[in-house]
């Protein structure tokens, strides 16, 4: 038998929370595993259909939990920071081929997201296992040296560091001075200083 309720008090970081029957009653524990649309977040208030089991204590579980109305579109924002991450690599490629910044660059940033995104995921497995985290300080450290892009899709995609507004000031401020940091690049002395400094890495012309 299904039933429908509301998502209360629910913990994404942990990646589990209850539901409250619609109509009155004992609320019911659900886990993320629980819900058939793995490509979405469940969000505190949206209204779900779920069928409920017992525990092997006689706890009470939802089980096959699905949200109401699910058109199965992915984890709301998703979409938007994906496209500006790949708009911005684009311009740093189209910026390599026109010859305004020298390869290694877009190798940085590629590089940088991949890791930052793997970073990311590491982290959000670790915090449903309650197992050690990544500092907060590493992830801006890694969006600072260019990986922002990849911890933008990241933090929406999985949703995770998403809604801590300490966190994202501290994030939005790595993307800000890594953009003004490229920008400079752009400059005659910028492109002076890079090409000097990949002179002593050995990566000049």
């Amino acid at each position: 038998m299904r039933h429908e309720g509301k998502i209360t008090k629910w913990n994404d970081e942990r990646g589990f929370g209850f539901i409250t029957p619609r109509g009155g009653g004992d609320r019911v524990f659900v886990h993320i595993k629980a819900f058939s649309n793995r490509h979405r977040r469940p969000l505190d208030g949206e209204i779900v259909t779920y069928e409920v089991a017992s525990d092997d204590r006689g706890r009470k579980r939802a089980e096959h939990v699905a949200f109401l109305g699910d058109s199965s579109i992915p984890a709301q924002g998703g979409g938007l920071s994906f496209t500006i991450s790949v708009l911005f690599l684009m311009f740093v490629a189209v910026s390599v081929l026109l010859g305004q910044l020298p390869f290694v660059v877009l190798g940085i940033y590629l590089v940088a997201s991949a890791v930052s995104f793997w970073v990311y995921a590491h982290d959000k497995a670790a915090a449903k296992r309650a197992e050690w985290r990544t500092r907060e300080n590493t992830l801006h450290v890694l969006s600072l040296l260019g990986g922002w892009p990849g911890a933008l899709v990241a933090q929406r995609w999985l949703r995770h560091k998403s809604k801590k507004l300490s966190f994202q000031i501290g994030f939005w401020v790595t993307v800000v001075v890594n953009c003004v940091g490229l920008g400079w690049l752009f400059s005659p002395s910028g492109a002076d200083a890079l090409q000097s400094l990949l002179g002593l890495a050995g990566l000049g012309k």
